[in-house]
């Protein structure tokens, strides 16, 4: 079976995202610790990568991003409130370039084809999560080890991401939840890490709208 790397946050996207190409791919889950207020994704990440079966599950800390942000967002920012609604405070500089960049980097090593991010239509607020921009980076990658795909040491590489198939987040919640029942609710979509989700932020917002549009009743633990 053919290999891919999957972004894994251990949020509800990236793991619908793997739930959906499981059954076609020996799965590599890689994970980022960036400096994220949300550092219990990376927990949720760990159980994950094991309800799926991935092959392997790495985590990647590249906590020295936090300093080279600073207060540029409110994901890594001490000092900044996270919004209620999609403001562009919420967007960390090119983020998915950098997961994506060392995710493929791992690809290439693995002779996989297919490198995975959990970007879906409702991510249209955000620039890095569009498919043209996913599109540019997968060709600038395979331009980079060109002589290595040219000579056979290497594969060419898709960057793939459920908005690349016109999914929504209530699409993929279906197929998760098909998949892992309701496990699905111990994924961590909070941009911050309490006990439970907090059930204000823009992510608790995003993820209690796609339940109601899948119609799957939400059991995820809100503290509001």
């Amino acid at each position: 079976m053919k290999r891919a790397v999957v972004v894994f946050s251990g949020g509800v996207d990236s793991v619908c995202a793997a739930s959906y190409l499981k059954s076609k791919f020996d799965l590599y889950g890689i994970s980022f610790s960036y400096g994220q207020k949300a550092n219990k994704e990376i927990i949720a990440a760990k159980s994950f990568a094991k309800k799926l079966g991935l092959k392997q599950h790495k985590v990647v800390d590249i906590g020295f991003m936090k300093e080279l942000y600073g207060d540029s967002n409110v994901l890594t920012s001490s000092k900044r409130k996270i919004p209620s609604r999609f403001d562009y405070s919420i967007v960390v500089p090119i983020r998915n370039a950098v997961f994506l960049s060392i995710a493929s980097a791992w690809a290439f090593t693995l002779n996989a084809t297919l490198v995975a991010y959990g970007a879906h239509t409702g991510d249209k607020n955000y620039p890095d999560c569009r498919p043209n921009f996913a599109k540019k980076l997968e060709s600038s990658f395979n331009q980079g080890e060109i002589d290595g795909i040219n000579s056979g040491l290497r594969k060419n590489i898709e960057i793939w991401s459920p908005y690349k198939e016109g999914l929504s987040k209530s699409n993929l919640l279906r197929v998760g939840y098909k998949i892992l029942g309701k496990s699905i609710f111990k994924t961590w979509s909070c941009y911050s890490s309490g006990k439970y989700h907090c059930g204000v932020c823009e992510s608790c917002n995003n993820r209690k709208n796609a339940f109601v549009k899948s119609k799957i009743k939400d059991e995820t633990k809100y503290q509001n």
